[in-house]
């Protein structure tokens, strides 16, 4: 891996790509910077520093902090993943689109121009909440709905902005888009917040064995989520001997490899979403009642922690139930001549996978339940609040899949480059070869 990333530079096509993503990363976070005229951004930032666990602090942690200056990329990608979901979620419950599916590419291309149009709706509903929201606030300088309609406008025009850089670095650059800019948003935040954190250390509001403690504990949740993300659950494939003219051909084996963590970020993005829009209303309520109640589901908080972990385990089976399907997969097995050995096609295929599936995903359910709670304790218990929120387990785990994956789309240009170069050898080599056989062949001749 290490010898293929040095090649990068050897590869014109896979440096282009590299170089094109980066720019379209760095048009993204210098729009982060541009704020929406109306707004009281002194203000606003202050805000943000008690609000972190509200919707509005959830949304700008997956904007890179474009909410807490109101710019015009505040609502992020996050209308574009919440309508894929919700597509994703109605395609098989709905017969049109389930048609459309099947149609291959042509309909997914009608598919995601209805997840564009549903983008652009979604964008201007949350555009109104959130300046309707921010006006209650006294954070306006001028209220009135003329402030609102801007508002919606231009952070619609954002989102349809971003949305169109994702799509231009998934086909021209390197790596998902989308994934990209969440990654570039996250990470954009963590130098501010480890300098911030260092600066605690050094007036004596951490101590140094907190902060060494943190990090080591960091270091080994990363540690922990490579493993994790790159261990699977291989399935053997066996397919009859085939008969070709007159060559029997041997069964072939080969493996269906299940991740351990089918379901990703999404139970944790779900079940964050789901959790903090009673904080929101919390927050833009004066009920004495409301309050006490919140103070139950407030982050390091027990009550908090074990909805999280219920909510996550209920999104991964809900999940991992749509992105995978043992009853077409078996058909499909079946229709190939391909089975598991010990299972007989069809049902008990079908159930097998079933089986498999419910305990993958229980365990990657654990697994994901783990990771986003247990280092958001460890970070409140030694009084590290702002790095609890950008390095938890939610960020480190979009931040670790995303560099894999990267990582490995580099890894099989690489491939592909060297598989290339020694082919084109082979030829010549079998080239010279034939030249030579011919040569022999006529001075024989002679």
């Amino acid at each position: 891996m290490i010898g293929g990333l040095a090649d990068v530079r050897k590869i014109p096509e896979l440096r282009k790509r590299i170089l094109f993503t980066l720019g379209m990363l760095a048009v993204y976070r210098l729009g982060v910077f541009v704020s929406t005229p109306g707004i009281d951004v002194a203000a606003l930032r202050q805000m943000f520093e008690t609000g972190a666990g509200t919707l509005f602090g959830f949304i700008n942690l997956f904007s890179g902090g474009a909410l807490e200056n109101f710019s015009i990329f505040s609502l992020g990608i996050t209308p574009y993943i919440s309508m894929s979901i919700i597509v994703q979620v109605l395609t098989p419950s709905i017969p049109a689109l389930q048609a459309l599916k099947k149609e291959g590419e042509a309909g997914q291309r009608v598919l995601t121009r209805y997840t564009r149009q549903g983008t652009i709706a979604l964008a201007l509903i949350q555009g109104y909440l959130i300046a309707s929201g921010l006006e209650a606030q006294g954070l306006v300088r001028e209220p009135g709905m003329a402030f609102k309609i801007q508002a919606m406008i231009t952070l619609t025009a954002g989102t349809a902005f971003i949305m169109w850089l994702g799509e231009q670095i998934t086909e021209r650059g390197l790596g998902n888009g989308i994934s990209m800019i969440i990654f570039a948003g996250i990470v954009a935040r963590m130098p501010s917040v480890f300098y911030s954190t260092l600066i605690e250390a050094r007036s004596g509001q951490i101590s140094p064995m907190a902060l060494l403690a943190v990090l080591g504990f960091c270091v080994a949740s990363i540690a922990f989520i490579v493993f994790v993300e790159r261990s699977y659950r291989k399935i053997p494939i066996q397919y009859p001997r085939r008969i070709v003219g007159k060559n029997v051909g041997q069964p072939q084996t080969q493996y269906m490899p299940l991740k351990v963590n089918m379901t990703g970020v999404i139970p944790p993005i779900f079940a964050s979403a789901f959790l903090v829009v009673p904080a929101t209303i919390a927050s833009f309520s004066a009920s004495e009642t409301l309050q006490e109640i919140m103070l139950y589901l407030s982050p390091g908080n027990l009550w908090y922690e074990a909805v999280f972990v219920v909510l996550i385990l209920v999104f991964a089976f809900f999940y991992s139930s749509i992105i995978f399907n043992p009853v077409e997969i078996a058909e499909n097995l079946k229709k190939r001549g391909g089975f598991i050995p010990t299972v007989r096609p069809g049902k008990e295929t079908a159930d097998y996978l079933y089986g498999v599936l419910n305990r993958l995903t229980l365990w990657g359910g654990i697994y994901i339940a783990v990771v986003c709670v247990l280092p958001q304790l460890v970070y409140f218990y030694f009084g590290t609040v702002n790095f609890a929120y950008v390095f938890g387990g939610t960020s480190i785990l979009i931040v670790v899949g995303v560099t894999l994956d990267t990582a490995s789309q580099i890894e099989s240009h690489v491939v592909a480059r060297n598989y290339e170069s020694f082919m084109s050898r082979t030829s010549k080599m079998r080239g010279g070869m034939m030249s030579m056989s011919s040569m022999r062949a006529r001075m024989l001749r002679r």
